[in-house]
């Protein structure tokens, strides 16, 4: 059953949306759509099928696959050279996280011609993000990010790797085609590690210490869903499994408005430095930053057990169901196993240290914090 709301944005929510775009670009009179994705999803059959479907409606399309996996400045540039050179009149940004945050940096860039991270909402760059921005579409492959309905884009630097972030609620797309159907094709690994992901958002949300009641509310509900589906999406996926997962996912994109914390500031860096996946950074690091948080939240650790259905509604529980969850979806528990050494554990936490994320963790981390919670993870 297909199905709208809107909230934050439009989104069109259920198995085939995915058929409603062109009509949605003819009847908002956009003819000349380029699409941003990244070159495995370009070479997949769903992705030809939208395409195809795009110019059977007589719409010319422009697509634009070359980034990286964890993107950088570099690959927001070459997709402003596109449009400039296309003549382009929207943007679709279909993919996962890496794709939709590039998308999203070159629906800024258009207008906004100065350095990119001139823009970077750490230093209050979003001050200067004041013209006008193309027609943004998104449309998620994944169940991870969830930033098909956020408002930012985060990019690194080519050079220093260091982690920058583009805001501003201009940036947030006009509409939304949620289909569940897309994210069939995934295997289990990428369903595993986004949907780890998707579980990180939400509960460092949670325990993020800014008070934020509806965030808290959202962030539950979107534990709740995660538990109840992503094993099955990982290893024996069906539309319902899997639309579980893509609603939890936008879930904790909204509910993170309310910050992040330890877990991402341990990920971010071994995705900069060692091009980590980005969700199973998170998926390796979060039983190890949920045990730091415990000491002194032992109230909200106890309502994610009652969410989660353990039998012992403990952070120790947490964690433990933690270590469980990553075993059934066949991701590792050691960060050696990912190719982490210990040489690089220095560079990691200072990396960490300067990381966005931490600020809003319930509880302060200082840089020796980080490095022993690297050394604990190794």
């Amino acid at each position: 059953m297909a199905y709208q709301y809107n909230f934050p944005t439009t989104i069109r929510f259920g198995a085939g949306v995915i058929k409603e775009l062109p009509v949605y670009l003819q009847q908002n009179g956009l003819k000349r759509p380029m699409i941003v994705t990244d070159p495995i999803v370009a070479g997949l059959s769903f992705f030809k099928a939208i395409t195809a479907d795009l110019h059977a409606h007589h719409l010319s399309v422009e697509v634009f696959s070359d980034i990286h996996k964890n993107p950088v400045k570099s690959d927001v540039y070459k997709g402003t050279d596109l449009w400039d050179a296309t003549d382009r009149d929207c943007i679709i940004g279909i993919g996962g996280g890496a794709a939709i945050d590039v998308a999203r940096a070159i629906v800024l860039r258009i207008n906004h011609r100065e350095d990119l991270f001139k823009y970077d909402d750490l230093v209050g760059g979003d001050i200067y993000v004041t013209n006008d921005v193309p027609h943004f579409i998104t449309v998620p492959t994944t169940a991870g990010t969830g930033s098909e309905v956020g408002r930012s884009a985060i990019i690194a630097d080519d050079e220093t790797h260091q982690k920058k972030i583009l805001f501003s609620p201009k940036l947030m797309a006009k509409i939304v085609f949620a289909d569940p159907a897309l994210t069939m094709e995934l295997p289990p690994f990428i369903t595993a590690a986004t949907g780890m992901d998707a579980l990180t958002h939400n509960m460092e949300a949670f325990l993020a210490k800014n008070p934020h009641p509806l965030c808290d509310g959202i962030a539950l509900e979107g534990i709740y869903l995660i538990n109840k589906s992503l094993v099955k999406a990982t290893n024996q996926p069906d539309i319902e499994s899997r639309s579980n997962m893509l609603m939890a996912s936008m879930m904790g994109a909204i509910a993170f408005q309310k910050g992040l914390g330890v877990v991402h500031s341990l990920a971010h860096p071994l995705s900069s430095l060692l091009d980590t996946h980005h969700g199973l950074a998170n998926a390796v690091n979060i039983p190890y930053g949920m045990q730091f948080n415990i000491a002194g939240f032992e109230d909200k650790f106890r309502r994610i057990a009652r969410t989660l259905e353990l039998k012992e509604e403990t952070g120790d529980a947490v964690v433990q169901y933690l270590f469980d969850l990553n075993t059934k979806v066949n991701i590792p528990h050691h960060l050696r196993d990912i190719g982490v050494k210990e040489t690089h554990v220095e560079t990691l936490a200072d990396l960490a240290l300067a990381d966005f994320a931490h600020p809003n963790n319930p509880k302060p981390v200082s840089r020796e914090d980080f490095k022993q919670l690297y050394l604990n993870a190794l």
